[in-house]
């Protein structure tokens, strides 16, 4: 697992980038395809299947009562079943101490690169309501 305190934010465009997270998204520009729910990133990252991601961004706590661990199983079974998504770089971004670590441990022990991100330049709280892709 690595640590970092900042992240790519001078990506390019050709980069494809999946967020899951119920609040935040990139204000530094950057495109990507947006899940604001576990339900609906698991069907974002079916969706994505086939491709390469390069970086994927996971928040831990996604409202109410949903978590990122559906999102989290599946990549896990892909890798158990020896068929691990093609991820780049998965970044952890979560104010969740605790589930930070564990989707942390939990990714890593399955071969997936992670950082751990304490703040980011590119991410923030947009004004307004929440939005999907």
């Amino acid at each position: 697992m690595e640590q970092e305190h900042d992240d790519l934010v001078g990506a390019s465009e050709s980069r494809t980038v999946v967020l899951i997270d119920d609040l935040r998204s990139f204000v530094d520009g950057r495109s990507a395809e947006v899940a604001r729910t576990s339900t609906d990133g698991v069907a974002l990252l079916k969706q994505c299947r086939t491709q390469r991601l390069d970086e994927l961004w996971l928040d831990h706590d996604l409202g109410e009562d949903d978590t990122i661990w559906p999102v989290i199983e599946v990549l896990e079974l892909a890798a158990f079943e020896g068929h691990p998504f093609d991820i780049g770089v998965i970044n952890v971004h979560s104010a969740n101490p605790a589930g930070t670590a564990k989707m942390a441990q939990v990714l890593g022990h399955w071969g997936y690169r992670v950082r751990v991100l304490f703040g980011s330049a590119g991410l923030g709280y947009l004004p307004g309501p929440s939005v999907g892709r």
